[in-house]
């Protein structure tokens, strides 16, 4: 947060005789003024001050979404420095990302953030409006129809559920069994959970009847709700609702029946049923009345243009492509261009009568021109790194009597700065407070309380700029190092964390693999309702081998799982009653014993070496971390923690960090890396391609390039010579990071003192090289990265085998690619394409036949003549391979076309758009794989999966596109997909012959066996205890009308069954008061039935059996009980025996399941008597 006294030094600004000019001309309200000679950083400066000085809204128009993109973080950096505006209130009205006429809906992310932003202008939320040209020209609805697109939720009013839930179905939210995403809700009885887009997390809001009750904030990982709020804003997810009054008009129009305001023909459309969405509906909106602009939303507005020359150009570029896609879609007369944009000689006749002003760099003097104001501002010196002559810049600044400003992007570079104006002695002061006010830079502040002491702040500000007239000097933070446009971070959008894939049962269908832990693999074949007596009570029914049939009781659920393995393995059921799933398991655990035997004695020889302790964190490291642009994930923090514990612990290091491409694990490598520089040593960081040395050997220059740091790469790119010199370096210790290929670990690169080892995808070397790593294991710290995420549970169940970090949190909002389904077309491919260069980026063209794939290429190049299009596959030689892959990541090429080669661990952040030919001969996890490559950075991303016309496909085609369409919605498809590679990952790790265990008893009993055999080998196991059987003919369930949808009942019956304690019971009662409203009486019964269970398995109980009013419980030989308690109460109940065989037999008369289970629970309290009161003193 910016301090007062910062304010006050951009006041000087606002006296400015041409700033005073512009202010009064915008007060005014009357006609246009041209301002020029402004920077754009001086731009954004001046027009957040503009909106305060002139009292009313601006809208900005830029020529594009990404000037929109570039100004709105500079506006609001300038908005918190000066206390002008409000940052929340500035918001862009995006353009939208495809054209009309092209069978293309618009980036579900686009359509949200123009559908929030249309809301904030029309509620009157908006002070300053920044729109690409294009988003202008889009018709538009009145003012009242934006603001009835969001809702307000309020503590205390009454609502009617039933219209709320129809209203979030039009405005673009979907029902879900769980609410985990922004646009998603969920009704479970009077309880409603619902995630708005731009909120930080989902709200659950409880009715009583037709009231609030209450709301409060949940959390989407748990699902357990925390801080209560008095109301919720439910914003829409798009512009155009999907009511059938629009989709009528739409309908009417297309099919050829032009008769305005005829309401008859759009209701008999909408009778018809022939009324439905389409890809691309959203721009036919218009039709049905949209006759507004953007500035009729806005009517007190000034509009200011930025760059007109270049908005009018833009303006004719974007309706020249408009008029193509019409003439090109055979859409004719039906719907034209100027139905649903307004056409330039419109929109400019409209823009020139508005009040406002012309923004222009360079001033040109044109004869039209009404009034013109020029202002002197200056772009800042660029100092590339060089502090002494950035430090003699600002002295000599402030000697002539300037102000001088220097704007550092994030904490860790403000405090940078500040430790390099005391390094020099130059006085300074902090505009901002850093790490809540904490900071040692805030005790040095004050050098001098001059007024024209260099002041530190942070905010986004890239580039500076020097205004003369104002005496003030304000430096970004690129002025003083050279750093690329990824460093200099924009503010990135907070989105939630999406809860990772559990394998309960909430994707379980029917004819699904299941492993019953004690008889096997069977097949689930749904839940089957059976009568005992007491009212019916469900089962899980599973088929095993000859159609044997099992019924398990829903309170048993602890004994099955769902079976997982690799993809397409289809395990062979087992057959109940022999003795042969018994052996299967045996023989699992024999191999497993022998795995974690191996693993062991490694890991005890390594605690016996002595390696080299690092010292802890240093003032410098901790400035390293916070340049960091992002917010850490959690898992992130967790394996920097690691990192660090390792490395300052006298044992060597061997570290495994897993984590998909992007997940940050390069971050953390790089922590490590500058921990191990701080204490002298040298690291060496190796990679199994050429392609990849080469990308690290950039990433780690960009993000080193503030400290003093020498990084060398040696490759095949470096000729013999370079080659030598840089390994007589090394060995000399001039260099402090050394990345390469296996070259690194030939015999003759001799480092002077390495410390650190970093390996990228080990599983990608051969065994010679593998054997060598082993070697240095012994003797330097190693941190090992891999791409391939590992399952959770295994790496939980390998904890004290092998040393492993787990990211499995994407750092931002990885789910936006819009995933498209479609025939090939060579006009969807072209508009595809064109669009993803036009925004300057590039294209992956999957195609996986090498024998074609030239053909294909040329296709290509024919379809868009003047891209640049390379191609790569698998059968060309390493070099030739290498240079085709370099050319695309220094963007000498705009679109690759490949087999499915693209390399797993690039990262082109460029690379936003993917089209997949045949995707129907592809596996999803394939394509889950190859989905992935894009939407790397804050841009949209898509992804088109290419299918031949309907007629070719098979049967077995066709059920692949069904899950490929879910899988496009990321449905349980991306969750399969997304298991698959999981297991990939437990199949490298774990390495060939243990896959196979996997298969044999599926993924979830192997890890949990293992669990076992680590433990056992640890001497930390218990021995494995009977079964607790109760059978107590009671009606215990959780019934439909209280959780509805089957699959999340199971869940919780599954949640219930495995409960180990009685604070995780606990646990799960909250969480089902919390999600599910106060629990029925059947549903108490099953929680008291499985807190019975664990007071028995206290206790030492094994069973308990109740037929009608008799029962028999059976204890262990070593159970917790007081001989004396049990003879009493043996010979005070009429008829109670205990037989030798160690059973206790009795009458109980109550038939109310409550009053069983409460009088057996007293019954054993009072038998084990000491051990119940240890428990509860626990």
């Amino acid at each position: 947060m910016a301090l007062s006294f910062v304010r006050e030094i951009f006041a000087d600004a606002e006296s400015i005789p041409a700033f005073t000019r512009v202010a009064s001309h915008l007060r005014e309200g009357t006609g246009r003024i041209s301002v020029s000679g402004v920077t754009p950083t001086a731009k954004a400066l001046l027009l957040v001050l503009l909106q305060r000085a002139a009292w009313k809204p601006l809208i900005v128009v830029v020529p594009d979404n990404r000037a929109a993109e570039e100004l709105v973080p500079l506006l609001q950096g300038f908005a918190e420095l000066t206390g002008a505006v409000e940052p929340a209130t500035i918001v862009a009205v995006p353009a939208r990302d495809v054209l009309p006429f092209q069978n293309l809906s618009p980036h579900p992310e686009i359509q949200e953030e123009r559908a929030a932003a249309l809301w904030k202008i029309a509620s009157g939320a908006a002070s300053i409006v920044v729109a690409p040209v294009s988003a202008t020209a889009i018709r538009l609805r009145s003012p009242e129809y934006y603001t009835d697109l969001a809702r307000t939720v309020r503590r205390a009013e009454t609502l009617d559920v039933e219209a709320l839930l129809r209203h979030l179905n039009t405005v673009g939210y979907t029902a879900a069994d769980v609410v985990e995403m922004p646009g998603q809700y969920a009704l479970r009885g009077g309880i409603l959970d619902v995630y708005s887009p731009e909120a930080d997390r989902p709200v659950r809001v409880e009715f009583f009847g037709d009231e609030v009750e209450s709301i409060r904030k949940f959390d989407p990982g748990t699902q357990r709700s925390s801080n209560p709020l008095d109301e919720a804003l439910l914003l829409p997810l798009t512009e155009t609702p999907v009511s059938e009054e629009l989709l009528g008009a739409v309908h009417a129009r297309l099919s050829g029946k032009r008769i305005a305001g005829a309401e008859d023909i759009v209701e008999q459309a909408v009778r018809s049923g022939g009324v439905t969405v389409f890809p691309g509906w959203e721009f036919y909106a218009p039709v049905a009345g949209a006759d507004r602009s953007l500035f009729e939303l806005m009517p007190q507005a000034a509009v200011m243009v930025d760059e007109p020359t270049n908005v009018h150009n833009e303006l004719d570029k974007v309706w020249s492509r408009i008029s193509e896609a019409h003439e090109r879609s055979g859409v004719g007369n039906l719907v034209r261009p100027e139905d649903i944009y307004f056409s330039p000689d419109e929109l400019i006749a409209k823009l020139s009568s508005l009040n406002g002003a012309d923004l222009e760099h360079l001033g040109i003097t044109r004869v039209e021109q009404s009034e013109a104001v020029a202002f002197l501002s200056q772009p800042t010196p660029r100092f590339h790194g060089s502090v002494p002559s950035m430090l003699e810049e600002v002295q000599k600044l402030s000697a002539d009597g300037k102000r001088v400003i220097f704007a550092a992007a994030n904490t860790g570079e403000l405090e940078r700065l500040a430790d390099i104006f005391t390094e020099y002695n130059v006085p300074f002061r902090l505009g901002s407070r850093t790490r809540g006010g904490e900071s040692y830079a805030d005790e040095t502040a004050y050098f001098s309380g001059d007024m024209f002491t260099t002041t530190l702040v942070k905010a986004y500000v890239p580039d500076g700029v020097l205004l003369p007239d104002a005496s003030l000097a304000i430096f970004g933070s690129r002025d003083l190092f050279d750093e690329s446009e990824a460093v200099v971070a924009r503010p990135q959008r907070l989105r939630s964390k999406v809860s990772a894939f559990v394998s309960d049962f909430r994707d379980l269908q029917v004819g699904d693999y299941v492993v019953h832990v004690e008889h096997g693999i069977s097949q689930y074949q749904g839940l089957k309702e059976i009568n005992q007596g007491d009212g019916p009570t469900e089962f899980m029914l599973l088929e095993f081998a000859d159609a044997a049939r099992l019924y398990v009781p829903l309170t048993r659920l602890d004994l099955v799982q769902k079976y997982r393995s690799a993809e397409g393995v289809r395990p062979a059921l087992s057959h109940l009653g022999t003795a042969a799933w018994a052996k299967t398991k045996a023989r699992v655990k024999k191999a497993m014993k022998d795995m974690a035997d191996e693993l062991l004695k490694l890991y005890a020889e390594r605690k016996m070496v002595e390696g080299h302790a690092f010292p802890p964190d240093s003032q410098w490291q901790k400035e390293f971390e916070d340049a960091f642009e992002y917010n850490e994930t959690d898992d992130q923090e967790q394996a920097i923690q690691d990192v660090k514990r390792d490395m300052e612990s006298p044992q060597p290091m061997d570290r495994l960090l897993c984590g998909d491409v992007g997940y940050g694990k390069t971050e953390v490598a790089m922590r490590a890396t500058f921990k191990a520089i701080g204490d002298n040593k040298q690291v060496a960081v190796l990679a199994p391609t050429t392609v990849l040395v080469f990308q690290h050997f950039e990433t780690f220059k960009q993000r080193f390039a503030a400290f003093p740091v020498t990084i060398e790469m040696i490759s095949r790119f470096r000729s013999a010579k370079e080659q030598k010199e840089i390994l007589e370096r090394a060995e000399a210790g001039k260099i402090d990071i050394l990345i390469g290929t296996h070259r690194i670990l030939s015999k003759d690169i001799k480092f002077a003192d390495l410390g650190l080892l970093v390996v990228d995808e080990e599983q990608r070397f051969g065994v010679r090289h593998k054997e060598r790593i082993k070697q240095m294991r012994k003797q330097v710290d190693v941190l090992t990265m891999s791409a391939t995420p590992i399952p959770r549970t295994l790496h939980m169940s390998m904890v004290g085998l092998r040393d492993m970090s787990v990211i499995e949190t994407p750092p931002k909002d990885r789910m936006a690619i819009q995933t498209v389904v479609a025939a090939w077309d060579d006009k969807l491919i072209q508009s595809a394409i064109e669009q993803e260069l036009e925004r300057g980026g590039q294209v992956y063209f999957v195609h996986n036949r090498v024998d074609t794939i030239w053909e294909i290429a040329a296709k290509i190049q024919e379809l868009i003549p003047g891209g640049r299009v390379a191609v790569g596959h698998g059968q060309m030689t390493e070099g030739e391979l290498e240079k085709v892959m370099l050319k695309f990541m220094h963007h000498e090429a705009d679109v690759l076309v490949a087999t499915t080669i693209i390399e797993n661990g690039l990262d082109i952040p460029l690379c936003n758009t993917i089209l997949i030919n045949r995707a129907e001969r592809l596996g999803l996890s394939e394509l889950y794989q190859l989905r992935g490559r894009v939407g790397r950075s804050n841009r949209r991303a898509y992804a088109y999966l290419m299918v031949p016309p309907e007629l070719e496909l098979t049967p077995i085609a066709r059920r692949r596109l069904a899950a490929l369409k879910e899988f496009s919605e990321l449905g349980a498809g991306f969750k399969i997909a997304a298991l698959d590679l999981e297991l990939r990952g437990a199949g490298n790790l774990l390495g060939g012959e243990q896959s196979g265990h996997i298969e044999a008893v599926g993924f979830e009993l192997y890890t949990s066996m293992l669990d076992q055999a680590v433990r056992e080998m640890k001497g930390e196991a218990a021995p494995e205890e009977e079964e607790i059987q109760l059978n107590l003919g009671l009606n215990i369930r959780i019934p439909a009308d209280y959780i509805q949808e089957e699959n999340q009942r199971l869940r919780m019956y599954k949640r219930v069954a495995g409960v180990e304690s009685e604070s995780r019971l606990a646990d799960v009662r909250a969480e089902l008061q919390d999600r599910y409203g106060e629990p029925a009486a059947a549903v108490r019964n099953l929680l008291d039935y499985a807190s019975l269970k664990l007071l028995s398995s206290r206790v030492g109980v094994t069973g308990i059996e109740r037929k009608r009013e008799q029962v028999s419980i059976r204890f262990r030989e070593n159970a917790a009980i007081d001989p004396e308690r049990l003879a009493r109460f043996v010979s005070s109940q009429k008829g109670a025996q205990f037989t030798p065989a160690g059973i206790l037999k009795f009458v109980l008369k109550p038939t109310r399941a409550e009053e069983v289970l409460a009088q057996l629970r007293s019954l054993l309290e009072q038998l084990a008597g000491t051990v119940v009161d240890e428990v509860r003193a626990d």
